[in-house]
């Protein structure tokens, strides 16, 4: 039987930026395609493909999104750091290579420690696409207000990472993500199963710990990153579930005060994945926010 995704795949395309070979969706219809253009950053462990049932609401724009290196159907090499600062450069490196001029950026969880080392490089004027908003959904990018599950921390640890990683299974999987949604009981175990396969295809599975490293990244470029987002000077959002249990309300209510004259939008009842949980209801939160530019 073919994988959910594999339409995904098919709709998509990969492009080669050094070691990796990238995978990304792009909506766009070409040259004459004049529609704003929206760029959007997955979370972790999932990919690109958490967007799937909101691309039919956002028919407005040229949307452009990838699996960032270790994620998805993007290469899972094995001697790479994988750092947020790498990710980023990959990012802008893929969105040039698009010919990608100006864009709206919207980033979700590990997303949103891309995002802020993107504004940080904007703000030391290395800006090759001209950003014109920011929108942040639930995200611990305020990571001393975040409520880290036990397995992140062990994967994250340079002595049972790897043990982690090694011995675990759908059921670990399938266990923590009903942990971190709104309402468990709409999780449905076909869909969890291809997001599964997807972190573990081409042995990425294994590259987990050095990935979850990045919470560690999160503390040691905090004021890189939260002193970029105190100096934004463009439109922002921050969209955020109250229900999440790792990236808590609080986080949002700090991003919200840090960031001068941001929107803040509260999808009520919803958990960490927002996108997956209540695709309609989040594009329109979105959405409202665009159309009031």
């Amino acid at each position: 039987m073919a994988e959910l995704w594999s339409s995904w795949e098919d709709s998509g395309s990969y492009l080669e930026l050094g070691p990796h070979r990238v995978f990304y969706r792009d909506t766009g219809t070409g040259k004459e395609d004049n529609r704003p253009v929206l760029l959007i950053l997955h979370g972790f462990p999932t990919s690109s493909w958490d967007f799937h049932l909101c691309l039919e609401h956002f028919r407005d724009f040229r949307v452009i999104l990838h699996d960032h290196p270790g994620f998805g159907l993007s290469s899972k090499i094995e001697d790479y750091s994988y750092s947020l600062l790498e990710q980023a450069e990959v990012a802008l490196a893929l969105w040039q290579a698009l010919g990608i001029s100006e864009g709206h950026l919207l980033a979700h969880d590990y997303g949103t420690s891309v995002a802020t080392e993107i504004l940080a490089r904007r703000e030391k004027g290395w800006a090759p696409v001209r950003l014109q908003s920011l929108t942040l959904c639930n995200g611990s990018a305020r990571i001393e207000l975040a409520r880290l599950r036990p397995i992140q921390q062990l994967l994250k640890h340079p002595w049972t990472g790897h043990i982690v990683a090694r011995l675990a299974t759908f059921q670990t999987f399938r266990r923590n993500m009903r942990a971190i949604w709104g309402e468990a009981s709409k999780l449905d175990d076909q869909e969890l199963r291809a997001h599964w396969n997807l972190m573990e295809r081409d042995g990425g599975r294994l590259r987990l710990p050095i990935i979850a490293r990045y919470n560690d990244e999160r503390h040691k470029f905090w004021n890189r990153w939260i002193g970029a987002l105190k100096r934004f000077d463009l439109p922002a959002h921050v969209l955020w579930a109250d229900l999440d249990p790792i990236a808590h309300p609080a986080i949002a209510e700090a991003l919200h005060k840090d960031i001068p004259g941001s929107q803040l939008s509260w999808l009520k009842g919803v958990g960490h994945y927002p996108m997956l949980e209540e695709p309609q209801r989040w594009s329109e939160a979105a959405l409202d926010f665009y159309h009031s530019l």
